[in-house]
C-alpha cells in the first residue's frame, strides 16, 4: 500500500506534469509575473465556470473576504453576523476592519451556520452575513438570503471550502456556490478542491458597481497608475500561480467526483457503527452538492485525542477542524456571548475528526483508515 497523504498533491501534479510545467516556464519566458496574461485568462475562465458576470483574482482567501468588505463599503461597528465553527480567518477579517463579529451556533449535521440562530442575532447594526461553505457543503442559501432580503443586509458568501459546489434551491434552480451572495470569497491555497502551489484567492461578485471597487481596492486603490481613488491594499494573484489554476480548472469537476466516490466509499465502511456519525449530504447521490474538502466524522462516547493519536501511530494522517470553538479563542472572547447559544458548536469540537480526503484515494488506502477507526471506536 502506498503512503496515506491527507492531501496528495505529488499525486494530482503528476496527472497535470506536462501542462503544469510548460506553462509554467513559459510564464518565466514571458516575465509577466504580476497581472500577466495567464492571469486574466483564468479570470474568464473562472468566470465561465462559475456563471458570475465578475471574479477578481487577489492573494489569497484571507485577503478575499477582507476585500469583499471593504468594497461593500461597512464601518466601524456595524454587526457582522458568521458561523462560530469555522476557521479564524472568518472572523479575523471582520476584526481586523473594526466591523464588530456577531458568532452563531451551526447546524448539528450539515456543520453550518444555523439560519434560526442568525435570525436571533439581528440587531438595527447589523449589516451583513457570512455564511461558510463548509467542508464542502452550502449552507442553506434558501434561508439566509431570504433572511438577508426580509432585513436589508448583505449576504457575503465564504466559499473557500466549496468551489465547484453547487446550490439547488427549493424552487429548483441551482447555483454554484459563491454566486448566491451580493459577493463571495475562496481561497487557492494548496489543499484546497483547486489550490494553486502557492497562495491565492479571488472574489465573485455580479454586482458590476462593486466589482469596479474591489477591482481598485485589490490594486492600492488604484483605476489609473498613481490615482488613488479608494483606500486598497496590494493583494493580487501571481501569473505562475494562475497558469496552475489554469492547468486544473478544467479537472475541477472530476477532482470532486472522485471526492464523492471516496466519500461514499468511507460511508459504506462506517454503515452500522453506532458511535460513528457519517456527514449528511443534503442531496445524497448529487456529487455537486457537497465538494468533500473534508470528509469529517463525529465520533460519539469515544476519546477522539486518543483516537487522533491512534491513527497517527498507524502511519494515518488525520485533522481536527476545528478543536476550539471561535467564542472561545482569546482574541474573539466577548461578554456578549453566551454559553448556552452554542451548544451545537460546544459538542462538535469535542467529536469532530477529519480522514484523509482527495483525489488519488484508493480502495486499499480507504479500507485500511476504516478498519483502523472501526477498530479503535469498537474496542
Amino acid at each position: 500500500m502506498k503512503k496515506i497523504q491527507m492531501v496528495d498533491l505529488k499525486g494530482q501534479y503528476e496527472q497535470i506534469k506536462e501542462r503544469v510545467d510548460s506553462s509554467v516556464l513559459d510564464v518565466i519566458n514571458s516575465s509577466a509575473f504580476i497581472n500577466g496574461p495567464e492571469v486574466h485568462s483564468f479570470q474568464k475562465e473562472l468566470e465561465t465556470y462559475l456563471g458570475v458576470k465578475h471574479v477578481i483574482p487577489c492573494g489569497n482567501g484571507t485577503d478575499a473576504l477582507q476585500i469583499a468588505m471593504m468594497g461593500l463599503g461597512l464601518k466601524p461597528g456595524d454587526e457582522v453576523i458568521t458561523a462560530d465553527f469555522t476557521f479564524a480567518a472568518t472572523v479575523e477579517v471582520i476584526a481586523l476592519l473594526q466591523l464588530t463579529p456577531v458568532l452563531v451556533d451551526v447546524e448539528p449535521d450539515s456543520f453550518n451556520i444555523d439560519p434560526a440562530a442568525i435570525r436571533k442575532a439581528i440587531t438595527p447594526n447589523t449589516k451583513a452575513i457570512v455564511p461558510v461553505h463548509l467542508f464542502g457543503q452550502s449552507a442553506n442559501m434558501d434561508e439566509i438570503m431570504s433572511i438577508a432580503k426580509e432585513h436589508n443586509l448583505y449576504v457575503i458568501e465564504d466559499n473557500a471550502q466549496g468551489i465547484g459546489g453547487e446550490y439547488k434551491f427549493n424552487n429548483g434552480s441551482i447555483t454554484k456556490t459563491g454566486g448566491i451572495g451580493h459577493v463571495a470569497s475562496t481561497s487557492f491555497f494548496p489543499s484546497k478542491n483547486l489550490g494553486c502551489y502557492g497562495d491565492g484567492g479571488a472574489i465573485f461578485t455580479n454586482d458590476d458597481d462593486l466589482a469596479h471597487t474591489i477591482r481598485g481596492i485589490v490594486n492600492h486603490g488604484m483605476y489609473k497608475r498613481y490615482h488613488h481613488d479608494v483606500v486598497g491594499v496590494n493583494s493580487r494573484l501571481d501569473s505562475i500561480q494562475a497558469t496552475i489554476l489554469r492547468a486544473k480548472l478544467p479537472n475541477l469537476d472530476a477532482y470532486n467526483i472522485a471526492r464523492n466516490e471516496a466519500a461514499e466509499k468511507y460511508t459504506k465502511a462506517f454503515e452500522g457503527i453506532d458511535n460513528i456519525i457519517t456527514p449528511k449530504i443534503s442531496k445524497p447521490g448529487d456529487y455537486k452538492a457537497h465538494v468533500f474538502h473534508q470528509y469529517t466524522l463525529r465520533v460519539l462516547d469515544t476519546d477522539r485525542d486518543a483516537l487522533v493519536k491512534h491513527l497517527n501511530a498507524n502511519d494515518i494522517p488525520c485533522g481536527v477542524y476545528y478543536p476550539i470553538p471561535l467564542h472561545s479563542q482569546k482574541a474573539y472572547q466577548d461578554d456578549r456571548y453566551n454559553e448556552a447559544d452554542f451548544p451545537v458548536t460546544n459538542q462538535l469540537v469535542k467529536e469532530v475528526i477529519s480522514l484523509p480526503m482527495h483525489t488519488e484515494l484508493d480502495d486499499e488506502q480507504i479500507g485500511y483508515i476504516t478498519k483502523t477507526v472501526i477498530d479503535f471506536v469498537k474496542k
